[in-house]
């Protein structure tokens, strides 16, 4: 796109609006399948059993978020960085790739205990 030799823009507005609607109907149907999921466990399981369903459902949200704040976050430097350098570029190419993935253990894990605490002496050291 960048040797054409006619504007551009709207190509890149187009495709940021694609990737909008995108992720914002993929969070609509997550919420809304959340809220679905947390109306029936709060409806019959006892307070212990919804402490444990909203715990699992703050850790998937977690993840998630932290799928799409990379992905949109490269997607807005992709589209309108132009004066941004490549190496910025690359840095955000690999966090997009590398720290979901990575981070996905640590989201989960926080849930135990016992790995809540070690992590937390790890860090205080």
């Amino acid at each position: 796109m960048k040797a054409a030799c006619s504007d551009t823009s709207v190509n890149s507005i187009y495709g940021l609006f694609v990737k909008v609607i995108t992720v914002g109907l993929d969070s609509f149907l997550i919420f809304l399948s959340y809220v679905m999921i947390l109306k029936t466990v709060l409806s019959i399981a006892s307070h212990r059993e919804c402490l444990r369903a909203l715990n699992t459902c703050v850790s998937h949200l977690c993840a998630v978020v932290l799928f799409y704040i990379s992905d949109i976050g490269l997607s807005l430097i992709h589209r309108f960085g132009n004066s941004s350098t490549h190496l910025l570029q690359i840095i955000l190419g690999y966090i997009y790739l590398l720290v979901p993935p990575l981070m996905n253990p640590i989201v989960y894990s926080v849930k135990s205990k016992y790995l809540r605490e070690r992590i937390i002496r790890a860090f205080v050291k």
